[in-house]
């Protein structure tokens, strides 16, 4: 079993928590590539096995969020577990429709963000929740994102909350992008639901919930293998001979261009291979 599930993460639980029950079902390496926070849900795209071995080429995929953001209060931790900092009022004119949609539309293309100091990202050799949770400050440096589209959803003008539907880049941080939209608006907030719709090619439509009833067997039926992760990438067949020496690690030379490729011999799928420069490596072999 070696290859790929998309998972529908439920809200609770951590990306962790969902790669040890797949661990302990399926008893292989598990990874995942990219976390989502406990408090959200959706597609988590999990690696099995040698499966694994691809996530270099799958962590840069771009992403579709569904968000919901609350206006008029922020929290320490820009979403809807931290503790309350500050409230303020929320006229009419600030959720009225068309405000609404030209401020979501201002933020769409390349732009600088600067990410929660509640991540994982690392300043000074330490993550920055960990200067966050001793109170210590610590200059967050920006990074560029791209918003490709951002459409609005619906407006509650009751509970003073918008939603949309968000496509952007890797790195994108939704709760970082909600405390931006707040102040575009002229308010403050922060996010208080968010459901991760796409990554890359996989989609929400297509994931499978993990819980205490999920079987090996119902895995193995749900599991995308590496041949069919890489059906669009070119094919290169190797006789006998030049597979023997692939597979010790031998550089063949080869008239292709440079990229990832998936290898057969006698149409046989054997895993993938590098070129580079003429010469065709392997890679990662099932």
């Amino acid at each position: 079993m070696d290859g790929i599930i998309v998972v529908n993460k439920q809200k609770g639980c951590t990306s962790h928590d969902v790669v040890n029950k797949v661990k302990k079902i399926v008893n292989k390496k598990v990874g995942h590539t990219g976390t989502l926070d406990p408090l959200a849900t959706g597609v988590l795209p999990l690696l099995i096995g040698k499966g694994t071995l691809c996530s270099k080429y799958l962590i840069n995929h771009d992403k579709v969020y569904e968000v919901s953001l609350k206006l008029g209060i922020s929290t320490d931790t820009m979403d809807a577990e931290g503790k309350i900092v500050e409230e303020k009022e929320v006229n009419s004119n600030i959720l009225a429709k068309e405000n609404v949609e030209k401020v979501l539309s201002s933020f769409i293309g390349k732009q600088e963000q600067t990410p929660p100091i509640y991540s994982a990202i690392k300043v000074a050799g330490k993550k920055l929740y960990e200067y966050a949770r001793k109170g210590q400050e610590v200059e967050i440096p920006k990074r560029e994102i791209e918003i490709y589209n951002i459409e609005l959803v619906g407006i509650n003008k009751v509970s003073k909350e918008i939603e949309f539907k968000v496509s952007c880049s890797k790195g994108t941080y939704i709760r970082s992008l909600c405390i931006d939209i707040a102040k575009a608006l002229g308010t403050i907030g922060y996010m208080s639901g968010l459901e991760r719709l796409q990554v890359g090619e996989f989609k929400i439509e297509n994931a499978i919930k993990i819980d205490e009833n999920t079987t090996k067997e119902y895995i193995e039926e749900h599991i995308i293998g590496i041949e069919e992760l890489f059906e669009k990438n070119p094919k290169i067949e190797i006789n006998q001979k030049k597979l023997l020496l692939f597979l010790n690690g031998v550089k063949l030379s080869i008239e292709s261009e440079d990229g990832v490729y998936r290898i057969y011999s006698e149409n046989k799928f054997i895993g993938l291979g590098t070129v580079n420069k003429g010469l065709l490596k392997r890679d990662i072999i099932l």
